[in-house]
């Protein structure tokens, strides 16, 4: 009896320079580097990058989300990636963002701009309109509404990828709302030239449909340019012009989360630290294209790295998403995909038959 009451202080003894003595093994143990999140997800985004340029309908973005959440459902992913893929989905994400703004030059798409901006303009305000009006009926979560609606309204998953750092969603929504948008992008690719020859439209009015209509600008260009050479090159430049509308859309998002903020009383709320800096370097980008200063050769490189990075983004939120935690949602969410994009093509070709534009 004594022996045992004595051998248990030893064992104690003998176990606490173990526990005390190399700290840092133990932070590298609770906390991974993020080399291998990281790494992951780059080798899938490299297998979708492929992919896409053989099947350029779907597009690399949406065979990355595709590829990660058939990883993480299937073999898992453990604790040791998730530092890297929380890293890829949020910084890179945001670093991809800023690399989009060297593509748009303001010389460029400002006389298109100008023709397709009220069109463009209630399309936008039909796509937010009915997803908070269906999202309510539907009883779909607030940020599941809002990442849809954007999808839908600006430019699929490039829009969902700009938002979700302001509004920070779970990986399984923002999942879920790339998969909804990727849906009725190939449903467009295959009807809209159909429907745009049975309704007799010109080249420029298919043009401005496509271009306000599709999602992804991967699919406007297929659809566009499946009609005509010269109504792929309009519907583009709309599409370009369509896109630059993420930056309001998201300080009128960041400037809810404020008002949220406020509402709910938080005292540590800071403005500056929600507000996506990303976007004025964005700008600033932009900005920089614009000027010239930035020589012809090296402008298609950097937006492959723009489409890279967004790929890798994407493929750690696939690799970060639980498919069961998507499926418990049912079909609520297309269903909410499908009203929106409905109610935006048909509003896109009700202003151009009021305009006079088919």
């Amino acid at each position: 009896m004594r022996s045992s009451v004595v051998s248990r202080p030893r064992q104690a003894s003998r176990q606490r320079p173990v526990t005390g003595s190399n700290p840092a093994s133990l932070t590298r143990h609770r906390s991974p580097p993020m080399l291998h999140g990281l790494v992951l997800a780059v080798v899938v985004a490299i297998f979708a990058m492929m992919l896409g340029k053989m099947f350029p309908i779907i597009g690399g973005p949406v065979f990355a989300i595709l590829l990660g959440m058939a990883i993480r459902n299937s073999v898992g992913i453990g604790p040791t990636f998730k530092p890297g893929l929380q890293f890829a989905s949020r910084q890179v994400l945001q670093w991809s963002i800023v690399a989009l703004g060297f593509g748009l030059s303001i010389q460029q798409v400002a006389k298109t701009g100008m023709e397709s901006l009220s069109v463009t303009a209630v399309t936008v305000a039909v796509a937010f309109g009915s997803a908070w009006l269906l999202g309510r009926w539907l009883d779909i979560p607030s940020k599941l509404q809002t990442l849809i609606g954007v999808g839908t309204a600006i430019c699929g998953g490039s829009a969902i990828a700009a938002v979700t750092p302001i509004i920070k969603p779970e990986e399984h929504e923002t999942a879920y709302a790339i998969s909804t948008i990727f849906i009725f992008n190939i449903v467009a690719v295959l009807a809209f030239p159909l429907m745009g020859h049975w309704l007799g439209m010109s080249d420029q009015g298919f043009g401005m449909w496509a271009g306000t209509a599709i999602n992804d600008t991967s699919s406007v260009v297929a659809a566009g340019y499946s009609y005509s050479e010269s109504a792929g090159d309009y519907a583009t430049i709309v599409k370009l012009t369509r896109a630059t509308l993420i930056i309001p859309v998201c300080l009128i998002l960041v400037g809810i989360q404020a008002w949220q903020h406020k509402k709910q009383g938080v005292g540590s709320f800071s403005l500056a630290r929600i507000f996506p800096w990303f976007i004025l370097w964005f700008l600033l980008a932009s900005a920089i294209r614009s000027t010239g200063y930035i020589p012809e050769a090296w402008l298609a490189p950097l937006q492959l790295t723009a489409q890279f990075l967004i790929v890798v983004a994407l493929a750690a939120i696939g690799l970060s998403s639980d498919l069961r935690r998507m499926v418990t949602a049912g079909m609520r969410p297309v269903l909410l995909g499908l009203g929106v994009w409905l109610a935006v093509c048909v509003s896109s070709l009700a202003v151009q038959h009021v305009m006079g534009t088919w």
